[in-house]
């Protein structure tokens, strides 16, 4: 569902249906998301549809207001309300809304935004249990920028033999790369390669200075960038700080206490392991992943160029990383409720996403930075889906997504398709 705002050169988010029917059910809804991925312009959208007012805690004067006396501020708004960068204040202004919503229990009264999952806050969390919807903003998406689909998942569950006579424009190798170094944040889409890696270092310094350094006692902001660059050089692998700690000369226990920051603030993000009890010595790591790839490949100092090479050993992770977030913004609005993960178990078999339905079917997926699939790259598939034979678990599909044009089977319920299909 999408935004139906006309005005020149703004991109309609799927989320805003999805909010809008949030509000209808709930007193509070959080959108939440990373900063600039365009909270506030969602925000400001959805108040004027819905006739609200709307205060950013992004302005000295209300912030101040807000801290000093929370519960007067709060009264003197009014409802239904946008209140925009509610993490400036954080639990103090939480609970005076409590005390408004448990009051009045009509839904749609608040439309909270934050620039860092403060939900993760035990205290806070459990002062809007049963009382808030949580609609995740994530950076574009590539059916956003492109105006196309993003309907892979709903595809992939509900018809996959249909998934060979889609008629969704390939891309080429070039435009891949090229859309994986942009990224999806807004500001820089219409920029430069070089303006677009000035915006994105600046960017991760801003992030860590005014959301990390602010909320906690962090004494090494030179680790947290160093440790952001660790990832960026990471992505798609599984999660061990002993690694990063030993790789950037740090105490594991100041790994451990500032990786869930880089979490907090949406610069990166896990995929647990998945098991069905498939083998005794599964892997249960989660990968970690950098929440966009515009950011990591700036990070990384590469190019569309440079990621181009057959050679560049960066290629094959950004592209895995690339598919995978496209993967979790689809999962925020498609019909089909799923879970997504990876799997691996001890005799190095492994699949690198599997989408899991709530009713427990299977659709797994490999990613390939290659535009000639072969039938060696379904080997993970192969067994994932034979091992689910053997539980009595329904497998879907196998799928291996690459950088090629064509749509080819490969067996039994499974198929190379072009990547481009996950939002075409």
């Amino acid at each position: 569902m999408d935004t139906t705002d006309e005005r020149p050169g703004l991109i309609s988010r799927r989320v805003f249906g999805i909010a809008l029917e949030s509000m209808t059910a709930f007193r509070v809804v959080v959108l939440h998301g990373a900063r600039q991925v365009g909270k506030t312009t969602l925000a400001q959208l959805l108040a004027a549809h819905i006739d609200a007012g709307y205060v950013t805690l992004d302005r000295n004067e209300d912030r101040e207001v807000a801290v000093a006396d929370p519960q007067t501020f709060i009264e003197s708004l009014g409802t239904p309300q946008v209140i925009d960068e509610v993490q400036r204040v954080g639990e103090p202004l939480v609970l005076a809304i409590k005390q408004v919503v448990d009051a009045d229990r009509r839904p749609g009264q608040y439309l909270l935004t934050g620039s860092t999952n403060f939900l993760t806050v035990p205290s806070i969390a459990e002062t809007l249990a049963g009382r808030t919807d949580i609609v995740p903003l994530w950076p574009l998406s590539m059916g956003e920028v492109t105006q196309g689909d993003d309907d892979f998942v709903d595809r992939a569950f509900s018809d996959p033999e249909r998934l060979l006579d889609h008629e969704g424009r390939p891309r080429s190798r070039s435009e891949y790369f090229d859309l994986l170094c942009a990224g999806g944040y807004p500001e820089v889409q219409d920029l430069s390669g070089r303006l677009r890696q000035r915006w994105f270092a600046r960017y991760v310094q801003t992030v860590i200075q005014r959301e990390i350094e602010v909320a906690a006692d962090i004494r090494r902001a030179d680790a947290l960038r160093d440790l952001v660059r660790f990832f960026a050089a990471t992505t798609a692998q599984e999660l061990v700080l002993s690694k990063a700690a030993e790789r950037l000369g740090l105490d594991r226990s100041t790994v451990s206490t500032y990786e869930p920051w880089l979490e907090t603030v949406f610069l990166v993000h896990r995929i647990p392991a998945w098991s069905r009890n498939l083998t005794a010595k599964v892997i249960k790591r989660p990968k970690i992943y950098l929440s966009d790839t515009g950011i990591a490949a700036a990070l990384l100092g590469k190019d569309s160029t440079a990621l181009q090479q057959p050679t560049d050993p960066a290629a094959g992770p950004l592209f895995e990383t690339f598919v995978a977030n496209e993967l979790s913004k689809q999962l925020t609005w498609s019909d089909v409720s799923a879970r997504l993960f990876h799997f691996r178990d001890a005799s190095g078999s492994e699949v690198d996403l599997v989408l899991e339905s709530d009713d427990g079917r299977v659709v797994g997926i490999e990613v390939k930075a290659t535009s000639t699939p072969r039938g060696d790259d379904f080997r993970g598939l192969r067994l994932l889906r034979d091992r689910l034979a053997q539980t009595g678990t329904e497998f879907v599909a196998g799928v291996v997504l690459h950088t090629g044009e064509r749509r080819l089977p490969f067996g039994d319920r499974l198929f190379a398709l072009p990547a481009a299909d996950l939002w075409t």
